[in-house]
């Protein structure tokens, strides 16, 4: 049976979406190089914040507008979401961010797990001292974020802790691949409304980078299992069916 959509909610304000540079153009004719892309990076930032809600309709208008560029600048970007999974296009009725299913949210971690565990073997026998460094650095910004509760300061942070030991190893296909599992993860977390502590995640990667110094290969892939285990666990992925006799009953 197909999955009953959440309730639509309106494209939020400006504010969840990048101010485009000044100077943007007005028509496809005149569009400013990347225009599509500033777009999908908006969206896609929007989303990994948590700013934007799955099942909220993306209006092609309104965002014209905020970008002060033409529908079908837009409607390109839609499309490029589209095909990575963080948007849905419903004809008749526009795109939506997507809602993803409960087998696709237990897929993408899956896919998570045996990416990521791989790229930590491979490095660990290749990291170098001013990586070290550049991730404890960042491991500092990720724990003032949280210590000041900067929710898209933290939830961005924490997904670009994963990012950084990807474009650590060089391999580009590897960040891509990995960037669009990260947008989807975080779509997942919002809509199986996830648990899991921002403080948790920031400690796991304070152990992680500590196995990374050592060299230690075997507990650094075995704490990125639990990491990503420990995050898809605190989903609710398995609701259960309620008694109708609860669900029904008058409440006085």
């Amino acid at each position: 049976m197909p999955q009953k959509r959440q309730k639509i909610q309106p494209l939020p304000s400006t504010d969840s979406l990048r101010e485009p540079r000044p100077g943007a153009a007005t028509n496809a004719g005149e569009a400013m190089p990347g225009a599509t892309q500033r777009i999908v990076e908006a969206i896609t930032t929007a989303i990994v914040e948590r700013r934007l809600m799955p099942g909220t309709k993306l209006a092609e208008q309104k965002i014209a507008d905020i970008f002060q560029v033409s529908r079908t600048l837009v409607r390109q970007a839609l499309n490029q979401l589209s095909r990575d999974h963080l948007v849905t296009l419903e004809p008749a009725r526009g795109a939506f961010v997507a809602t993803p299913s409960i087998e696709e949210a237990r897929q993408v971690f899956q896919v998570r797990l045996m990416l990521e565990s791989a790229m930590l073997r491979q490095l660990c026998a290749c990291i170098t001292e001013p990586q070290i460094a550049s991730l404890r650095a960042h491991l500092q910004q990720e724990r003032e974020a949280v210590a000041r509760v900067d929710v898209p300061g933290r939830t961005r942070l924490l997904a670009d802790f994963h990012m950084v030991l990807a474009r650590m190893l060089g391999n580009e296909v590897l960040a891509d691949l990995l960037a669009d599992l990260l947008s989807r993860s975080s779509l997942i977390s919002l809509m199986y409304q996830s648990s899991h502590s921002a403080q948790h995640s920031q400690d796991d990667h304070v152990r992680l980078v500590d196995a990374l110094e050592k060299r230690d290969a075997r507990a650094a892939v075995r704490l990125m299992e639990q990491h990503i285990a420990s995050v898809e666990r605190n989903l609710r992925l398995d609701p259960k069916s309620p008694d109708l006799a609860d669900v029904l009953r008058p409440l006085n």
